[in-house]
């Protein structure tokens, strides 16, 4: 039967120093963050839902607390919606003022295409495929949900609609609390994507 898996990306965090906080645990959502993951709490009522997989991280936790309320429903953590490895992990990343106006840094943004700064995209593709097939699998007749990160969100949508990926970060099309949704055919075949944004109305402004 035909099928979707929504993937989620988390709300807004407390970081009011932009750090780039990457793998790092501890970083909770805002309260506007929390706004969010109660929108898409509601949002996700309209879903058939049959599993609800989860990045391990807080603020990709404390996300999907309110879709798992909503359903009654358990969060299964899976490590392979984390967030991408970057090598300027934990430094201040603010437009001007941030780790890439260092010259040390740029002995590692020689190659873009793998990239050369953090995870490889493949892997990222991969390891997020995996895990959407498992969810969907888990769904069984049913929807389901994973909650992830921007970076691996859209590479992921990027390798299935055929983009190149290389891309400017500015341009990416997967704001806070977003909802990319990839959908399967009867045959259990990726058919296409879909995008939407819940809490566009609480989304900062630029």
């Amino acid at each position: 039967m035909s099928s979707t898996v929504h993937v989620v990306r988390h709300g807004e965090v407390e970081n009011p120093q932009k750090i780039l906080y990457g793998r790092q645990p501890g970083w909770s959502l805002s309260a506007r963050g929390q706004e969010m993951a109660q929108m898409l709490g509601e949002w996700s009522k309209s879903i058939n839902l049959g599993a609800l997989h989860v990045s391990p991280l807080q603020r990709a936790q404390e996300t999907a607390a309110p879709i798992a309320r909503a359903h009654n429903i358990a969060i299964h953590t899976d490590d392979r919606l984390i967030e991408a490895a970057n090598v300027f992990e934990g430094k201040p990343f603010g437009i001007g003022d941030g780790v890439l106006t260092h010259p040390s840094a740029w002995r590692h943004l020689y190659n873009p295409w793998k990239p050369s700064w953090g995870e490889p995209y493949e892997e990222q593709i991969n390891r997020m495929l995996a895990a959407i097939f498992d969810a969907k699998k888990a769904a069984g007749d049913k929807d389901a949900i994973v909650v992830s990160h921007q970076l691996p969100i859209w590479i992921l949508r990027s390798a299935i609609e055929g983009r190149r990926l290389i891309h400017d970060p500015r341009k990416r099309e997967c704001t806070l609390a977003s909802v990319t949704g990839v959908h399967f055919d009867d045959e259990g075949l990726i058919s296409g994507t879909s995008y939407s944004e819940p809490a566009v109305h609480l989304l900062p402004k630029k």
